[in-house]
């Protein structure tokens, strides 16, 4: 552990090594051993700021204080019918939806309208190039 993570983590756990997190105090003691006037000095510090803070009294409310805000809250809507409406409704759609798509997608896969005698004619309608000709330039 370097000096300045020692300093860092005095600043941000106070003093008492004991409250440091549990994976820092093993390196902490062997700073502890190795540089015992310095680590007094940086602990005593963070002990002093410690001792300071400990002094600091919360500030409490007035007793209708929490009353008053409880009273000015506002106050649950009661549940109507129409609540569940939106909910509903976007589900329908969503239904409606879907069944359209299962239609459209039995219309488009409906058997062709010359029925092949073969499979081997099926394929050749598959895959003719009279479909690719648009696509392809006859020069290239």
């Amino acid at each position: 552990m370097t000096p300045d993570r020692f300093e860092a983590l005095a600043e941000a756990y106070g003093g008492d090594v004991a409250r440091w997190p549990e994976v820092e105090r093993e390196a902490a003691a062997e700073v502890m051993a190795s540089r015992p006037a310095w680590t007094r000095d940086v602990l005593a510090r963070a002990a002093d700021l410690d001792a300071l803070l400990d002094t600091f009294e919360r500030p409490h409310g007035s007793a209708g204080l929490a009353a008053r805000i409880a009273a000015g809250a506002p106050r649950p809507r009661p549940r109507r019918w129409a609540d569940w409406l939106l909910p509903a409704g976007m589900g329908v759609g969503l239904a409606a939806a879907c069944a359209a798509g299962v239609v459209a997608g039995a219309q488009f896969h409906a058997s062709p309208s010359t029925p092949a005698a073969s499979d081997a004619d099926a394929l050749v309608t598959a895959v003719s190039d009279d479909d690719f000709s648009l696509y392809l330039d006859e020069d290239a």
